[in-house]
């Protein structure tokens, strides 16, 4: 039995005499999604800091603040650093309490409600994936 290699812009699959098959990745096939999925990942972290703003609680910026902070963009983490915001995430106070309609605790769990498939939907775009 004879056997073809495949071959597409991704890589090839290589089959030997004894019927044994080898996978190798194109060179320029890695490089090209590693920098998709970290810019994706990046618009993600930014969007999430970004769209949460009007709903963290304010009284100094320094929470809001502290998120950009200790964010380390495209990482996948997002941190508010602040010592009091473990406490206001979790405050049992109603949003719009907190100098306007949206601020309250939650911030996160709403954000995800309002914009969390707009954001999905612009990451995938990014990362090459479509809708």
């Amino acid at each position: 039995m004879e056997y073809k290699d495949i071959e597409t812009p991704r890589g090839r699959i290589i089959v030997n005499a004894e019927g044994k098959a080898e996978l190798s990745w194109s060179t320029g096939f890695a490089p090209k999604w590693n920098e998709q999925y970290s810019a994706a990942q990046k618009y993600i972290d930014s969007e999430v800091l970004r769209l949460s703003e009007p709903m963290i609680p304010l009284l100094t910026g320094m929470l809001i603040a502290s998120g950009i902070l200790g964010t380390d963009v495209g990482s996948g983490t997002v941190h508010w650093i602040a010592p009091y915001a473990k406490a206001q995430y979790y405050s049992r106070r109603k949003p719009g309490s907190y100098s306007g309609p949206q601020r309250g605790p939650y911030w996160f769990e709403r954000f995800k409600t309002l914009h969390g498939a707009k954001v999905i939907s612009g990451a995938r775009k990014i990362a090459g994936g479509g809708q």
